[in-house]
C-alpha cells in the first residue's frame, strides 16, 4: 500500500513537472534576458525533476522538452530547424534520424545526466554527512545545462556540419569555431542561470518533498 501511495505522488510530481516543462518551451516564459543574450529555462524543470525524482524522471522530462522543441521547429521553423525536425530534413531518413537525436535524444541526457550526477553528489560524505544541497544544487544546475549545449552543439558539428555552414553562409572550416563559440559563450551564461534557477527554485522543492515524503 505504502509503495502505491509513493509511485502516485511520483507520478503526481512528474506530471507536473511535465506540465511546467511544456508550459515554458511554448510561451516566452522560456527564455530570460541577460546582459548579452536570452537564455533559455526550458530546461530547468528536467534538471530539477531529475533531483526530485530520480534519472528516470529526468529522461521523462527531457524527452517531454525535446518533443516539444520537435514540434516547435516543425509548425515554426528558423534558420537551423532541420537539425532539430525530421520533417525538414533535407538528406532523407538518415537526416530525420539525426534530428530526432538532436531535438529528443540529446534533451533525455539532460535529465540523465542531472539525476545520476545528483545521486553521485549526494553519496559524497563531509564530516560523515551528505554534501550539504548548496554545494550539490548548482554544480547539478550547471553541469545539466551544458550537457543540453554540448550535446546539441556537439551533435550539430558531429552530423549536420555541411548543412550548418551552409545555413550560416560560411566555410566548413568556420563551422567548429561558431560551435564552439556558442558553448563558451551562449552555453555558459545559461549555465550560470540555470546554477542559480536550480538552487534557489531546488532548495524550496527538496523542503517541500521531504516534507509531504514524496
Amino acid at each position: 500500500m505504502e509503495k502505491k501511495k509513493h509511485d502516485l505522488r511520483w507520478m503526481i510530481g512528474v506530471a507536473l513537472m511535465a506540465a511546467i516543462t511544456a508550459l515554458l518551451a511554448n510561451t516566452p516564459l522560456g527564455l530570460i534576458q541577460l546582459p548579452v543574450i536570452k537564455a533559455t529555462t526550458t530546461h530547468i524543470p528536467v534538471i530539477i525533476g531529475a533531483v526530485l525524482f530520480g534519472p528516470l524522471a529526468g529522461c521523462i522530462l527531457g524527452g517531454v522538452f525535446g518533443i516539444c522543441s520537435l514540434i516547435s521547429n516543425t509548425t515554426a521553423p528558423t534558420l537551423l530547424s532541420f537539425a532539430f525536425s525530421p520533417f525538414l530534413s533535407t538528406t532523407g531518413i538518415p537526416g530525420a534520424l539525426k534530428a530526432v537525436w538532436i531535438s529528443v535524444g540529446c534533451r533525455i541526457m539532460i535529465g540523465l545526466v542531472a539525476g545520476w550526477l545528483w545521486i553521485g553528489l549526494k553519496k559524497i560524505r563531509v564530516k560523515d554527512r551528505p554534501l550539504d544541497d548548496l554545494l550539490a544544487l548548482p554544480i547539478v544546475g550547471f553541469v545539466g545545462s551544458m550537457t543540453n549545449t554540448v550535446f546539441v552543439m556537439g551533435s550539430i558539428y558531429l552530423l549536420f556540419a555541411r548543412e550548418y555552414a551552409a545555413a550560416k553562409d560560411v566555410p566548413m572550416t568556420a563551422v567548429f569555431g561558431l560551435v564552439m563559440g556558442t558553448v563558451t559563450g551562449a552555453g555558459v551564461m545559461e549555465a550560470i542561470a540555470a546554477l542559480i534557477l536550480v538552487t534557489a527554485i531546488g532548495k524550496v522543492l527538496l523542503q517541500v518533498r521531504k516534507r509531504l515524503q514524496f
